[in-house]
């Protein structure tokens, strides 16, 4: 195996930048800026996918404008959609490659076939195209015209000679490409430089000048697709032994000379357990027996080994009471059958509560023998490998965001101080925290990391910045995440299970077909329709009783009438309270994997 070929290397595929997007009445165009005569077209009565040929161009479009990239296509009932990109941002570099996130996207219906639709069709194809604007909207998602970003550095060095000039979604790790499912009639018409990988994640650079020498830290996190979800409604493992929120995580460190990698992983318990939304605060946590548990664990660790390497620990900062606890004592069973891996248990709110972060010095004096005998890559500006990477921290909390950021980034800086003595940068006394405006840049690049990797999996920032940042909790950061708290409980319970259905839409976990009941034609009762008549109510229960209460004194009527107003309202939110599940808002597709 060799390694990579240099940046310079003219075999190197690319993908096309910048796109010609015509709109006729009958169709859309979509060529490139660089080849005129290179691109497809969509019908738009039939959404019949064709490439340019010499009939195409009869008459002048309505609009023309230019576009970023193909992020897919999909087939719903009737008719078909192409999603493409109408903004980007270049967000820095990959290995010397541009990063771009992508700011926005158009959705291109082409479904004038839908007049001839039954009503029911009409009713399903609109939930569905609802669900394509809900995916107009996901944040996080990166992509590069010049080469792969789904493998990280060690995997490229080990490349074989060539590999570069394949088309760059043949090159990638399926794993970690959002749009897959959504590639595919691209991929069938060969369009290879129009088939842009996107990954999921965050992409964070932090340039730092440490004394005479000048480094770049980027951070990328990887989201793997295939427990693809939100928060409540994907938890733990599947049979497979996929989790949900499995995010691979790289720090990269660039000088002049050299190039280091540090992975760690996180993702949910792996167990099959769920938290099922029901109105409350915190909703109960219940693990599931099945007679496949220790090979769904065995299954994931081992993946985790063939991918990674042998020294694999997990990272359990779960509490140790409460259905927290329940559910930690179930994975800390389970890993003792297990001959992958070694479980550490840390009770994070125990030790840190909400501000001695630096109290995970306990933590690593458990872990700090293993931690340095995984090592990290290293490669030098020749190509030539002085390091590997042997192994891994897997960390999880409950939902792997908060606790499992502050951790994973304690981690990282140990990493860092290590890499930069090695190549003398720091001296042995000397670490990244010394360097108050440097290491600001780091725990900023950190923090930054934990809010959009939260975003995507809860929907709102991550809890506990300001301990990345700052490494306490301000009234500020207290503030915000009581903010965030509240809005996850909403998010939760009122609109996460519409974003479950759009990502198992986009990611295939769901197949729209002709040939099946409609998904919807079960569903009498509407949750979200009756929610806010039953909200109404109760308001108007409250204010009714609270008027009644203020004149009860002045006659006997009155004080009775507002004990029916406050009999009616607490049976109001009895019956609210009894039904909880059946007023949130619940995945319709494929409900619970």
């Amino acid at each position: 195996m060799d390694a990579e070929p240099p940046s310079s290397s003219p075999q190197r595929f690319k993908l096309y930048d910048e796109l010609e997007l015509q709109e006729f009445k009958d169709k859309f165009v979509i060529k490139s800026h660089q080849s005129p005569n290179h691109g497809f077209w969509i019908n738009r009565l039939d959404g019949k996918f064709n490439l340019l040929d010499d009939d195409t161009f009869s008459g002048s479009p309505l609009k023309t404008s230019t576009i970023y990239g193909v992020v897919g296509t999909i087939r719903l009932i009737v008719g078909t959609y192409a999603i493409v990109i109408t903004s980007r941002k270049e967000v820095g570099s990959f290995l010397g490659f541009p990063v771009y996130r992508l700011m926005s996207m158009r959705v291109l219906a082409c479904n004038e076939a839908l007049k001839f639709s039954t009503a029911q069709e009409k009713k399903d194809e609109a939930y569905f195209m609802n669900l394509l604007k809900v995916v107009e909207s996901m944040p996080g998602l990166y992509y590069s015209y010049e080469t792969d970003i789904t493998l990280n550095l060690q995997r490229r060095s080990k490349l074989v000679e060539g590999w570069m000039s394949k088309p760059i979604w043949k090159q990638a790790d399926p794993r970690f490409v959002w749009n897959k499912h959504l590639l595919e009639e691209l991929i069938e018409f060969k369009l290879d430089r129009f088939i842009v990988p996107l990954v999921q994640g965050s992409f964070q650079v932090a340039e730092l000048k440490l004394k005479d020498s000048n480094a770049t830290v980027t951070l990328f996190s990887r989201r793997c697709t295939r427990r693809l979800g939100t928060r409540m409604w994907r938890r733990g493992a599947n049979l497979e032994g996929d989790v949900a929120n499995f995010i691979e995580t790289e720090q990269l460190l660039e000088t002049g000379e050299f190039k280091f990698s540090l992975l760690q992983v996180r993702g949910s318990i792996p167990l099959l357990w769920e938290q099922i939304v029901d109105l409350s605060y915190k909703p109960h946590l219940r693990v599931i027996s099945h007679e496949e548990t220790p090979k769904i664990v065995e299954r994931h660790f081992h993946d985790l080994i063939q991918r990674y390497g042998e020294i694999v620990v997990a990272l359990d900062l779960t509490d140790k009471h409460g259905e927290e606890g329940q559910l930690s004592a179930a994975y800390a069973a389970e890993m003792q059958n297990q001959q992958n891996g070694r479980y550490v248990p840390f009770d994070f709110h125990h030790h840190c509560g909400s501000s001695n972060f630096d109290n995970l010095e306990i933590l690593y004096d458990q872990i700090s023998e293993d931690f340095e005998k995984q090592r990290y890559f290293l490669i030098d500006r020749q190509g030539n490998v002085l390091e590997e990477q042997r192994g891994l921290m897997r960390a999880n909390c409950i939902d792997s965001l908060d606790r499992t950021n502050v951790t994973q980034c304690y981690l990282a800086q140990k990493s860092l101080n290590l890499q930069l003595q090695r190549i003398g940068v720091l001296t042995s006394s000397e670490c990244i925290s010394m360097f108050g405006e440097e290491y600001g840049k780091f725990r900023i690049s950190w923090a930054e990391q934990g809010d959009e990797l939260s975003l995507e999996y809860a929907g709102t920032h991550a809890l506990k910045g300001d301990l990345v940042r700052y490494g306490k909790q301000t009234l500020t950061g207290m503030i915000k995440d009581g903010v965030s708290a509240l809005s996850r409980y909403y998010l939760n319970n009122f609109h996460d299970g519409i974003r479950q259905d759009a990502l198992d839409l986009i990611s295939g976990h769901y197949n729209v077909s002709r040939n099946v009941p409609s998904p919807f034609q079960s569903n009498n009762f509407e949750p979200l329709t009756y929610l806010p008549v039953a909200s109404a109510l109760i308001i108007g229960g409250l204010t009714a009783t609270t008027f009644t209460i203020q004149q009860a004194g002045k006659n006997t009527q009155h004080y009775v009438s507002s004990v029916l107003c406050a009999g009616v309202t607490a049976g109001l939110m009895a019956i609210v309270k009894a039904n909880g599940r059946q007023f949130c808002s619940r995945p319709r597709l494929c409900g619970l994997l």
